[in-house]
Order: C-alpha cells, then sequence, then structure tokens
C-alpha cells in the first residue's frame, strides 16, 4: 500500500494578517518555525520514505524540519505552489471584496475561474494532482511526505481522488502544518484516510487499548 501525506507548511505572517498569499514566496514566521519543528516528529514516527516539496520556501523550509529528523533529501517539484492568485495576491480579503467586487462575489459563490488572473481550480487540481501521482509513483508501496500550500492540497488530493468540485468544496481547509493523508491500494485505488491531522489532533487522540 503507497501513502501519501500531504502537509500544509506552517504559519506565515501573511496568513496572520489573512493576506493572500499565493505563488508569493513569502518565509515561515516564528509560529510556523515551531509548528513545523512540532509536527515533524510525529511525521518521522510514519518512517517516511521520501519527501518532496513545493519550491515556495514556505514549504521547502516547513519540509526541512523533518528532513533534519529523518536525514531524507527534500525534492523540490514547482507543481505543487499553491494557487496563483493572480491581481489579488498580496491583498486581504476586504481590500479584495472592495476593487474587484464581481470577482470576488464569483469567487465566494464557488466560481471555479472568477476572474483577475486567478489560476482555475480545475488547473489547480491537474498540476498538483500529477506532481502528487508521480510522486507516489516513484516509491510504490512507499510513504511519501509532501509538503505543500492549503488550497493545493486540497485540490490536488480531490484530483487524485477523483471527487466532482461539488463534493470538494465541502472539504475543509487545512490548518498551517496539519495534514491529508490518502493510500492506494490495487484493489480500491485512492482513498482518504485522514484529514486536518497535526499535533493537537494527535495528542487528543485516545490512547490504545
Amino acid at each position: 500500500m503507497t501513502r501519501l501525506i500531504v502537509w500544509r507548511h506552517g504559519n506565515t505572517d501573511w496568513n496572520a494578517a489573512d493576506r493572500v498569499q499565493g505563488q508569493t514566496d513569502t518565509a515561515l514566521n516564528d509560529l510556523g518555525r515551531e509548528q513545523a519543528a512540532t509536527a515533524a516528529p510525529l511525521l518521522a514516527a510514519l518512517r517516511p520514505d521520501a519527501i518532496v516539496a513545493s519550491d515556495l520556501q514556505r514549504a521547502a523550509d516547513t519540509a526541512a524540519a523533518l528532513a533534519a529528523l529523518t536525514g531524507l533529501p527534500v525534492a523540490t517539484d514547482p507543481r505543487l505552489r499553491e494557487r496563483h492568485y493572480g491581481l489579488w495576491q498580496g491583498l486581504t480579503m476586504p481590500t479584495i471584496a472592495e476593487r474587484y467586487p464581481a470577482e470576488y462575489a464569483r469567487w465566494r459563490a464557488g466560481d471555479q475561474a472568477p476572474g483577475c488572473e486567478v489560476e482555475s481550480l480545475d488547473d489547480l487540481g491537474k498540476r498538483v494532482g500529477e506532481a502528487l501521482q508521480e510522486a507516489a509513483d516513484a516509491v510504490p508501496g512507499g510513504t511519501i511526505v509532501i509538503a505543500t500550500h492549503g488550497g493545493a492540497a486540497r485540490q490536488g488530493c480531490g484530483h487524485v481522488l477523483g471527487w466532482p468540485p461539488a463534493v470538494l468544496r465541502t472539504v475543509g481547509p487545512l490548518r498551517n502544518c496539519y495534514w491529508t493523508e490518502l493510500r492506494h491500494d490495487e484493489v480500491r485505488g485512492w482513498q482518504l484516510r485522514a484529514h486536518n491531522t497535526g499535533a493537537t489532533t494527535q495528542s487528543s487522540a485516545p490512547a490504545p487499548i
């Protein structure tokens, strides 16, 4: 059975300010580095065989915390970057709503391609999904940790699972430094095994009997 652990990067100052990052190359803040250091031992305990990350520094630096514990190299793949938000990158949501009310309304309603040079969800899902599948194919039967971004993780996992947009829209966003787990076997294909797993969910889980 092949296992993909799709891990969102740690917190950034733009996350804290509710500012749209997209493919802007922002860095982890102190909280983000702490989150990565806290999550890394939990992921190391899963005995990963490979680590792959988006080439944006907030994801690559998150992956580096795990690499430091496992000794594994971090391969980077630009296809794992976050959705490109076009004219919205660097803006807060209130500013976007004020400057681009029609496009913002379409985005809120679930439009796949709302305009303003924002990458379509279909294109995002395909590029991230292809990267996830190739990472899995490279280590058949292994465990691969993918350090990426919140929107990229959701759409990429949805593409791999074959979920339609209406279903995927109901999936809640990943918290910083939390992850989604997918598993694949030859009989049932890809399956969602866990979502929004992290330090808090691990520590609050009941002890095995």
